[in-house]
């Protein structure tokens, strides 16, 4: 590379042979040789090829000295060199030292000794790459040799000797990047080739990139090793150095130094490049976390391609271990066991826009704070300018508060959550202590939507801190998205304003609202707070305006609440006050509810009706039992329902009603029936309901039996399958027919319609409508035991005339005998087959209940009269049934007795119930 004349060698003696690694190649003929490493970085050495000089490689301007340019195959011969020694074992000589300089001249061979290795200066100069010198080489065989190889590549025109085309190996090298974020955006986060030039840091290089030669500083994203603080004069000082820093940078050296590497532009800081580095081993930030070199940063790792879960696995590995750098780890995140770290709960209410309330499966209720995430606040300025007006009322006066509480407010009200907790804040001087975690909804991170939305923004912390969401880089990639598209927080031009009047204990305001709030009929509203079980207060959106409302028609028990005019204490509340109130906290608040104004109290509060999910609230008071009907409920169309709801909690004695004693009633004594009534329980299983309310039921003994009897039938079908469409159903066949399960199951015909066959399953009772060729013969064997549902009707019972009231009893009827074990007694023979009374079938006899009485009980059926003495019994125990639901006005009830419109002035004879 020196084309300085050289001293004469000194007498000939034996080479002295050494070994060591090529680190870096400075040019076509000159190389930086390293040792094995022993307890930390390596000695270096630097090698000039004697006898040859290497064409000069261009340099940057810096200080006095002006840019150069390459001269031609100074890059080529470098390229060369590069890809044939970097991190190889070599062997070389020293021929000589120049004492003025110091730098030692020598010959390298590529392999572990020089008898067998490659030749490096013969392989430059067979390339047409170098120029071999005339003078300073070792005797004249090695002189003569090179001559050779040199006169053959002139003779060949390669390298630097060919012909034409020198120019095109000189390389256009930017040295300065005028404009790195047009460069980021021009690459759009694809791989680029490079080649590493320098390494300042474990974290930091300098490279090429190709094919362009863009120059520049890329600072690893993600990551930040132990660095090197410069003195005046920008260099590295030895006294300043981090700890750790030259291993981190030997460590980087010894992987990306000279290799061919891909670079992933990702953004920039302060003119330097940040980026990902991916060598063919891999991602050189994940193994300098790995072996404890690096830590992760904040700023940056929200930039990382591909996501920064790997480097966050990689970095709490190093920690666990106490690998380097994390020697002296201890963590601080909290010690909890799997049960406290990991819950799940229903979202019973949002504060702010940054905790929630979360009721877990034992019914305590647990407040939650949002982990990393800070909600919309005041700007400073505006809180030095002291701009906290009169009445100043955070969730609306705050820009963006009211947004981000309603967004989780319809996000997760009423919904189940699964919730990590990953930190808990210490108490200080003016807050309590905080149980932050992230919160997951069908999987989603609910902190990541509000953060994405622009609702809030994300917490900084020390880099040695690991009070953080366990999700927090997730949250940085959200809070730069939103930055960057000016969502919520981030845009400065923009900020909403509610203008919200609070009418609650203004009573000139109120009265100016009334007339609006009356005309509007149903009004959508939120309620924003529950004050005792009737009295909640309401935002109404369309109007703007907060409210305190009354629910109407009710008396419900007042709660526990604290003494007037700030006095210590609090004022004991009603039985059951408490209870209403904690009721419609869990059923109404931050719900979307409708509401009804009807009139105003002297202290401007509003009364009407509630309802949720369509439902009237104040029925549903009264209906468990929290609240009584107010005389002035007479006059609305709600009256009726909510007689009859008071009723049956009075019936069920429920909560108010608890102690509720009911007029006696004398018993009329029962005559002498005479004729007695017999009993033969059987256990049965009801398979099937039809409309009319006749069921199917299959006895409990012959459970095995059809079981036996269906595996055979399906075995037999199965080993000898049937020929599709050889057999033509007939009406009145039994047959066997495969149902909608893919089982073959015994049927009978009772139609057939073109290619449709009505089928009754005769074990089962149920119906379907299939087709010929899903019917096959049935051999005799099977289809001759008798049929194992039998078909029956209740005794002693009508139904309604109503068909909607008829459905009502047919679903009741369902639930109450499906999945059920009950007992049949056979009461009578009907028209249409057995009548039957059906009991459960509970161990002890006392506690057993009639079905069909109990739905007479409740108003779904009527009482048909029989003749037979010996029912006499079972029939007055019916009618009293019936009776107390006529008085309740339950159901077929609730209008009154509908036999009474049977009378002759309606136009039809009385019927018999």
């Amino acid at each position: 590379m020196s084309s300085q004349q050289q001293p004469a060698p000194q007498e000939k003696q034996p080479p002295q042979y050494f070994k060591g690694i090529v680190k870096l190649v400075l040019s076509g003929d000159a190389v930086i040789i390293r040792g094995q490493p022993k307890g930390g970085p390596p000695p270096e050495r630097q090698l000039n090829l004697s006898g040859i000089n290497a064409p000069r490689l261009g340099r940057r301007a810096g200080g006095s000295a002006e840019e150069t340019k390459d001269e031609p195959f100074a890059w080529d011969a470098r390229e060369y060199l590069r890809k044939k020694l970097v991190g190889k074992e070599v062997v070389f000589t020293i021929e000589y030292k120049v004492p003025s300089s110091g730098r030692e001249y020598g010959f390298l061979y590529l392999g572990k000794d020089a008898s067998s290795g490659e030749n490096v200066i013969e392989a430059l100069v067979s390339e047409g790459l170098v120029t071999v010198r005339q003078e300073g080489i070792r005797g004249s065989t090695e002189l003569a040799r090179l001559a050779e190889l040199e006169s053959a590549a002139k003779a060949a025109g390669k390298g630097k000797w060919a012909s034409a085309g020198l120019q095109e190996h000189v390389r256009d090298i930017k040295w300065v990047v005028e404009n790195p974020r047009q460069l980021v955006d021009k690459f759009k986060g694809k791989p680029v080739q490079a080649v590493v030039e320098h390494v300042r840091d474990g974290s930091t290089i300098r490279a090429f990139l190709l094919p362009d030669f863009y120059h520049i500083t890329l600072m690893v994203s993600g990551i930040r090793c132990p660095g090197f603080k410069l003195d005046s004069e920008g260099k590295p000082d030895p006294a300043a150095t981090e700890p750790l820093a030259e291993e981190a940078k030997f460590f980087t050296e010894t992987r990306l130094l000279q290799r061919d590497v891909q670079i992933v532009l990702e953004s920039v800081n302060n003119n330097n490049f940040v980026g990902s580095v991916i060598h063919p081993n891999g991602n050189i930030a994940e193994l300098l976390l790995r072996d404890g070199f690096a830590r992760c940063v904040d700023w940056s790792i929200a930039m990382v391609t591909g996501g920064a879960e790997k480097l966050r696995a990689a970095e709490k590995a190093a920690k666990e271990k106490k690998m380097r750098i994390w020697k002296d780890y201890v963590s601080s995140a909290p010690q909890l066991s799997a049960k406290e770290k990991q819950f799940n709960g229903k979202v019973v209410e949002i504060v702010n826009a940054d905790a929630i309330m979360v009721k877990l499966h034992d019914g305590t209720i647990r407040k939650i704070f949002l982990a990393s995430i800070r909600p919309p606040r005041l700007e400073e300025k505006a809180e030095e300018k002291g701009e906290k007006k009169k009445g100043f009322r955070p969730l609306y006066d705050i820009p963006w508060l009211y947004e981000a509480r309603e967004f989780l407010r319809k996000k997760l009200i009423d919904k189940r959550v699964d919730v990590t907790v990953d930190y808990v804040q210490p108490a200080s001087a003016n807050y309590p202590e905080k149980t932050c975690c992230t919160v997951l909804i069908g999987g989603a991170n609910v902190a990541e939507a509000l953060v994405s939305k622009g609702f809030a923004t994300v917490i900084r912390y020390r880099q040695d801190d690991d009070q953080r969401s366990s999700r927090y880089d997730e949250l940085l990639a959200a809070e730069m998205k939103a930055s960057k598209t000016s969502k919520g927080v981030h845009d400065k031009k923009e900020a909403p304003t509610h203008r919200v009047a609070d009418l609650s204990g203004d009573l000139a305001k109120s009265k100016q609202f009334l007339p609006f709030l009356q005309r509007a009929g149903r009004s959508e509203a939120v309620v924003e707070f529950v004050a005792s079980g009737s009295r909640l207060r309401l935002y109404i959106p369309r109007e703007t305006c907060l409210i305190t409302f009354l629910l109407a028609g009710i008396n419900c028990p007042r709660g526990t609440r604290p003494n007037l005019n700030g006095a210590p204490g609090v004022q004991d509340g009603e039985p059951f006050g408490d209870a209403a109130q904690l009721f419609t906290k869990e059923h109404c608040l931050q719900r979307e509810v409708e509401i009804e104004v009807e009139s105003m109290d002297k202290g401007g509060n509003f009364i009407g009706w509630l309802w949720l999910d369509n439902h009237n609230y104040s029925l549903k008071l009264v209906e468990e039992g929290l609240a009584s009907v107010h005389f002035t409920a007479e006059r609305s169309v709600h009256y009726r329902a909510m007689q009859i709801a008071e009723e049956n909690a009075k019936a069920k004695k429920l909560r108010i009603w608890a102690n509720y004693v009911e007029k006696e009633v004398k018993a009329v004594p029962e005559e002498d029936v005479g004729a007695e009534r017999k009993t033969n329980y059987q256990a049965v299983v009801i398979t099937e309901v039809t409309p009319e309310l006749r069921f199917y039921a299959q006895k409990v003994d012959q459970g095995q039996a059809l079981e036996q009897l269906m595996n055979q039938l399906r075995q037999e079908l199965n080993t000898n399958p049937p020929l599709a469409g050889a057999y033509v159903p007939k009406k009145g066949d039994i047959c066997a027919a495969k149902f909608s399960d893919g089982e073959w199951y015994r049927a009978r015909v009772e139609k057939v319609a073109g290619n449709q066959v009505h089928l009754l399953y005769i074990d089962y009772g149920n119906r379907e409508v299939s087709t010929a060729v899903k019917c096959v013969s049935i051999p005799a064997v099977y289809a001759g035991p008798a049929a194992f549902a039998h078909d029956y009707s209740l005794a002693c019972v009508a139904l309604p005339s109503d068909p909607e009231d008829i459905q009502e009893a047919v679903t009741a009827f369902g639930e109450d005998t499906n999945g059920r074990q009950l007992l049949l007694n056979v009461e009578y023979k009907g028209a249409n087959g057995d009548c039957v009374t059906l009991l459960t079938n509970e161990t002890d006899a006392a506690q057993r209940k009639d079905i069909a009485r109990e739905l007479i009980a409740d108003g779904l059926l009527c009482v048909e009269t029989r003749r037979e003495k010996r029912l006499v019994k079972l029939v007055n125990d019916y009618i009293a049934a019936q009776d107390s639901a006529k008085k309740r006005h339950l159901n077929i009830w609730r209008y009154g007795d509908i036999t009474e419109d049977d009378a002759n002035e309606f136009g039809v004879g009385k019927r018999k119930i």
